[in-house]
């Protein structure tokens, strides 16, 4: 089950371009058929982190990949990933990585984690 969750969220972060973004909570009850209490009480208990926790540093990790690839300024990284505004993403990326996305985007791949190691 916990790799389910996993599974939904990465697909909904990385490889999702819907602009018609739904709760994680939603998509999670409605994909597995479980109510999300039970589903965030059992991924806490056995990953040690709650579901929000993992959403948002799968969010980051898409935030580092969008601002190497250098293709998008950081009010389009935003919008793609459903922040509601640049400001609030560039908090919760200094928040989690300790760098503010300008300071990463000159440090660069060195920081980024892969995929199953977060």
């Amino acid at each position: 089950m916990i790799e389910k969750i996993k599974n939904i969220i990465i697909k909904q972060v990385h490889y999702n371009d819907d602009e018609n973004r739904q709760n994680f909570s939603d998509i999670l009850s409605n994909t597995l058929h479980k109510d999300y209490s039970y589903l965030s009480g059992l991924f806490s208990e056995v990953e040690g982190i709650t579901i929000e926790k993992y959403v948002i540093n799968q969010k980051i990790e898409k935030v580092k990949e969008l601002i190497i690839y250098d293709q998008l300024s950081l009010s389009e990284i935003a919008f793609q990933l459903g922040y509601s505004s640049v400001a609030h993403l560039s908090t919760q990326f200094k928040k989690t990585t300790g760098l503010t996305p300008s300071h990463f985007k000159k440090v660069g791949n060195s920081k980024r984690n892969p995929l199953d190691k977060i």
